[in-house]
C-alpha cells in the first residue's frame, strides 16, 4: 500500500476522474460565508439556504443583524433548526467582529498566515474548526480542509485517517497528507462519494470509483 499522502492524492486523482472538477456555488463574502455556515449546523443545505435568505431579506445588512432584537433574528432563520441557539450566536459573533476590527469584514484574514487566520476566527463562540476551514477556503482561497460529516465518514472508512480520530483532528491531518492546491476540489468530490454512494448506514461499494483504494473492511457484494 502507498505511503499516505500518494494514496491521498491517488485518490483524489481518481475522485476526479470519476466526478470531475467540482465546482460548489459562487464564492460568499467572508461574513456572508461564516453566518451561512453557523446556519448550516445541525441541518442540511436546503434549510440553511433558506434560513439565510429569509435573513438577507429581513435585514439588508449584517450591522441590522448584528443590531437587532434577538426574537426577530431567531424568527427570520427558523427553517435552519436550532434557531434559538443560532440566532444569538450570529449576533455574539457578529459584535465581538465588530468590537475587535471596527467594521464587518473578514478580507483582512487573507493576509494572515493560515493558523493566525483560523485561530482568530476559532476564537469566537460557535465558530469551530469546520466553520473556519470553510470561510478560509471558499471565500478568501486559502488552504484549509473541512472536514463535515460526510468528510469525516468516508475518509475513515477508505483509510485516509485512523478510524479512532477525532474530527478536530482530522482537519490538520487530511491538511497534512493532501496537498494544498487540491483542498478545495477533494474536499467537494469526498462530500459528493459520501452522498451519492459511500453512504453512512448502506455504501453502494460495487459503484464506487475508489473501491480498489478503499482499505473499508465491510465491503458491499
Amino acid at each position: 500500500m502507498k505511503n499516505p499522502k500518494e494514496r491521498a492524492l491517488l485518490i483524489h486523482q481518481t475522485l476526479l476522474t470519476a466526478f470531475g472538477e467540482p465546482i460548489w456555488r459562487n464564492p460568499l463574502p467572508a461574513v456572508d460565508e461564516l453566518v451561512s455556515t453557523i446556519l448550516s449546523q445541525n441541518t442540511n443545505d436546503i434549510n440553511r439556504d433558506r434560513a439565510f435568505e429569509a435573513l438577507r431579506a429581513k435585514f439588508p445588512t449584517w450591522e441590522s443583524v448584528r443590531d437587532a432584537k434577538t426574537e426577530d433574528v431567531i424568527a427570520a432563520i427558523k427553517t435552519a433548526g436550532l434557531a434559538n441557539q443560532k440566532g444569538p450566536r450570529i449576533q455574539q459573533v457578529l459584535r465581538a467582529i465588530t468590537e475587535e476590527r471596527g467594521s464587518l469584514n473578514l478580507d483582512f484574514l487573507a493576509g494572515l498566515p493560515i493558523e493566525e487566520a483560523r485561530s482568530w476566527l476559532t476564537k469566537f463562540n460557535g465558530v469551530g474548526p469546520k466553520t473556519a476551514a470553510i470561510v478560509l477556503c471558499f471565500s478568501l482561497g486559502m488552504p484549509a480542509f473541512p472536514v463535515d460529516t460526510h468528510v469525516y465518514r468516508v475518509t475513515g472508512r477508505i483509510g485516509l485517517r485512523p478510524e479512532k480520530m477525532t474530527v478536530e483532528q482530522a482537519h490538520p491531518h487530511l491538511e497534512s497528507v493532501f496537498p494544498p492546491e487540491t483542498y478545495y476540489a477533494a474536499h467537494l468530490n469526498i462530500i459528493r462519494l459520501g452522498r451519492e454512494v459511500c453512504h453512512a448506514r448502506k455504501p453502494n461499494c460495487p459503484q464506487c470509483p475508489v473501491i480498489k483504494l478503499c482499505g473499508y473492511k465491510e465491503k458491499t457484494k
